[in-house]
């Protein structure tokens, strides 16, 4: 994280990936991150469609708890295979962005 200052006081500007503020090494930091922005995706999708844990469950193929620790923010339980598999009968179609990484 980079120091700011703004009006006298010192502000810590953080990177586009909270997990890498936070000290994660860089791998798992992306990973983290992608798991998280498709968990919140799948969240507002069910949110939208104002289904109950039970029907999202029965909708994904899964039993209640996964959807439930899917709503406790329970990062750890889901790997970004599942998620995508998930979007998928959610009806999304799901991209992967490969760039280079600036070299500043």
């Amino acid at each position: 994280m980079q120091k700011k200052k703004v009006n006298g006081a010192t502000h810590l500007v953080g990177s586009d990936n909270v997990f890498r503020d936070l000290g994660f090494p860089e791998e798992e930091a992306v990973n983290m991150l992608a798991r998280s922005e498709m968990i919140i995706q799948i969240k507002n999708i069910l949110d939208e469609r104002k289904l109950t844990q039970t029907e999202a469950a029965k909708l994904l193929g899964v039993r209640q708890p996964r959807v439930s620790a899917l709503y406790t923010g329970k990062l750890n339980d889901f790997t970004i295979d599942m998620l995508m598999k998930w979007l998928t009968k959610l009806g999304k179609r799901v991209t992967i962005n490969v760039e280079d990484e600036d070299v500043a």
